[in-house]
């Protein structure tokens, strides 16, 4: 509306429809510089034309009809400017907020890069004294150091001078005393051979009167003592009741001294092999005196105890299984009925369950058992034949019947022939042989072992059943896994005493792909690793045998079970490589050769007696002593029986055939390298 007031610099806009105003009229001359001696007022300036221009717009604004809608417009106009005016008000005071922002944020930006530079800084100072505190450390250490070496350099040199002093005043205290000795010896020499000079002749008066006195005295006292004696003798002898109960006396004092010794040594031997347990055992199920005081419960369990299934827990192949349930079977009806006991050899690799089926057989036929290995009978040395007779006189005290089974029992029954052992254990194997040389119906005789080529040819004479237990087949192993899973992974998970739980799993499909995986492998070792996948459940966090921690287990046993493949296959290679080439024309033999055949190359103990009974019945007519001389080595104990005589004449021929052809005479007989060999041994070794 400024326009109305004429205050607008140039002309207003007329709205549409309204008529244009004249325009103003130019100023009048000389009207703003006319009356220049009039005084100016505020007033003076004031064109008054405006406001007639202002009322007669107004007049004709009243009359035209679209007078409200110019007041609306303008001020809708005014509005406007107003609103961009405030918007330009705001845009400034926002830019001018932006700007104060930006200089907050500059300020604290400048603010930080101050403190990091100051922080810096102190740090820099800090390390920088800190370095310099550690220098001035380091030197008064080194000085302190210095000057603790000098104080102890100048009181070790004045301890060497003290202690050179010491010495050399003890030296010189010592050559004074030692003069001084000297000078009194010499002395106390001199006056006592000048007294000794003075007085001879009254020091042999002296000697000769005490030798006289001695003498009259031994003489004196020699005819008393005669005296005495003499007459008592005569008075002994004289009376005869005397002499007879004195004799009588005498008599019953010697024979009471010999019985209670010999009393007390067979008292002591049966307690002993009652009561006590020899010391080749290691392990028996017949408990001591000591052992049931000590052990009460276990030892009335032991004696409530029932016979048990021969094969429980036992996992063999099937025709295995049924010839050791035969073996069970006749052994507990033997014991039974009083008979006599079948001595047994059970070879193999290890871990297939020679020792179980032992303990089994016992418990199963009602026996005892008792357990001793092979290998502690060498270090016995000389004690090993009284040893050995313990061990046999205690199994003949027990009342059930006793199975001694013997582990590693190659260890010492080797053959004699061949194998280069000591006196002693020769003897410790006599011994053996002459209490195994009849089947007994007090103790039964298994015998374990992984090489039997090594055994002497007087013991395989003494089996009676050879039992091969072999590696366990797939069916065989997955028995096994089902049983060591079971018994080491599910029993103590669901029992819930353990801190054990186990993964839900097909666990039936996982013992069948162990047992896949496990080819090889012997029972023992799958034990093991039943033992392994309980560890891992322990060893971890929550308790929870998962799948991937059993496959991880198997994963370990097959590398080491391959390990343990390689390192046999290398000391096999190692001892083909060392053995000297056999001469042209000679037969391959694996006990002649000086090392042992791997278990899967080892002849068949049918193998190897068919040809030496071939060769026997061939010899027979030629190499079979006469009747009379059987009998009389019979009679006098020397040598072995017809039987014996027959086993060495065999073993002598199985020999022959791993020996070059021998050239033969006219006869068409062939020559003997060795005259004595069908002989019996010169020692009075029993075979």
């Amino acid at each position: 509306m400024s326009w109305l007031f004429g205050l607008n610099k140039g002309q207003p806009e007329v709205p549409p429809g309204l008529p244009v105003p004249p325009p103003p009229p130019p100023p009048p001359a000389g009207g703003s510089s006319g009356g220049g001696d009039k005084p100016k007022d505020k007033w003076s300036n004031f064109d008054p034309t405006g406001l007639e221009r202002a009322a007669h717009a107004a007049k004709e604004l009243d009359k035209s009809r679209h007078a409200k809608e110019a007041l609306d417009l303008s001020r809708m106009q005014e509005q406007t400017t107003q609103m961009e005016h405030q918007s330009k008000m705001k845009e400034y005071e926002a830019a001018v907020e932006q700007l104060k922002g930006d200089q907050i944020r500059i300020h604290a930006e400048e603010r930080r890069k101050t403190v990091n530079e100051e922080t810096k800084q102190h740090q820099a100072r800090a390390q920088f004294q800190d370095k310099l505190a550690r220098q001035r450390y380091e030197d008064q250490l080194r000085q302190q150091q210095a000057l603790n070496e000098d104080n102890l350099r100048k009181q070790e040199e004045s301890v060497q001078k003290q202690e050179a002093m010491r010495k050399s005043t003890i030296n010189h205290e010592m050559d004074l005393r030692h003069k001084n000795e000297l000078l009194r010896i010499e002395a106390e020499t001199k006056a006592r051979a000048r007294v000794e000079r003075e007085n001879a002749d009254l020091i042999r008066e002296q000697i000769r009167l005490k030798a006289a006195e001695h003498r009259q005295t031994v003489l004196e006292s020699i005819k008393t003592a005669g005296a005495v004696f003499g007459e008592g003798f005569r008075a002994f002898v004289s009376d005869w009741d005397k002499v007879t109960a004195t004799v009588a006396g005498l008599t019953l004092l010697a024979v009471g001294v010999y019985s209670a010794r010999n009393a007390t040594a067979v008292a002591g031997r049966y307690i002993e092999a009652r009561l006590g347990k020899p010391s080749l055992v290691r392990e028996t199920s017949r408990f001591t005196v000591a052992e049931a005081i000590k052990h009460p419960i276990k030892t009335t369990k032991r004696l409530k105890s029932k016979p048990q299934d021969a094969l429980e827990g036992v996992v063999l192949s099937p025709s295995l299984e049924e010839r050791v349930r035969d073996i069970a079977i006749a052994t507990r009806n033997t014991r039974q009925n009083n008979g006599l006991y079948r001595n047994i050899l059970m070879y193999g690799p290890p871990g297939t369950g020679k020792t179980l089926f032992a303990k089994k057989l016992a418990v199963h036929s009602g026996m005892d058992y008792a357990i001793m290995t092979g290998g502690d009978v060498a270090p016995m040395g000389r004690d090993g034949v009284t040893a050995m007779h313990k061990v046999f006189d205690w199994a003949g005290t027990s009342r059930r019947g006793l199975l001694l089974f013997v582990d590693e029992a190659d260890a010492f029954l080797r053959k004699r022939s061949t194998e280069k052992i000591s006196e002693d254990l020769r003897a410790t194997l006599n011994a053996f042989l002459y209490r195994t040389g009849e089947q007994s119906s007090k103790f039964m005789l298994v015998l374990a072992s992984n090489q039997p080529e090594q055994f002497d040819w007087a013991i395989n004479d003494r089996i009676d059943e050879i039992v091969n237990f072999a590696l366990p087949g797939p069916d065989e192993r997955e028995r096994l896994v089902r049983l060591y899973f079971d018994k080491y992974v599910l029993e103590p998970a669901t029992g819930g005493r353990q801190r054990m739980k186990l993964a839900q799993f097909d666990y039936g499909q996982k013992c069948s792909e162990i047992a896949k995986r496990t080819g090889g492998m012997s029972g023992r070792e799958i034990s093991k690793l039943g033992v392994a996948w309980q560890a891992a459940a322990y060893s971890s966090e929550d308790g929870v045998l998962t799948e991937a921690m059993i496959d991880a287990r198997v994963d370990d046993a097959v590398k080491q079970h391959l390990q343990k493949m390689d390192w046999l296959h290398g000391d096999v290679v190692a001892q083909t490589k060392t053995l000297t080439p056999p001469p042209a024309g000679a037969t391959a033999s694996g006990g002649k050769m000086g090392f042992t055949l791997p278990l899967s190359e080892a002849p068949e103990a049918q193998q190897v007696i068919a040809p030496v009974l071939e060769v026997e019945t061939k010899q027979e007519g030629e190499n079979a002593p006469p009747p009379s001389d059987i009998n009389d080595q019979s009679a006098e104990g020397k040598s072995a029986t017809a039987a014996g005589q027959d086993c060495e004449d065999a073993a002598k021929a199985a020999e022959s055939l791993a020996q070059p052809a021998a050239p033969t005479d006219s006869d068409g007989k062939m020559e003997k390298e060795d005259k004595t060999g069908s002989s019996p041994p010169k020692d009075g070794t029993p075979v």
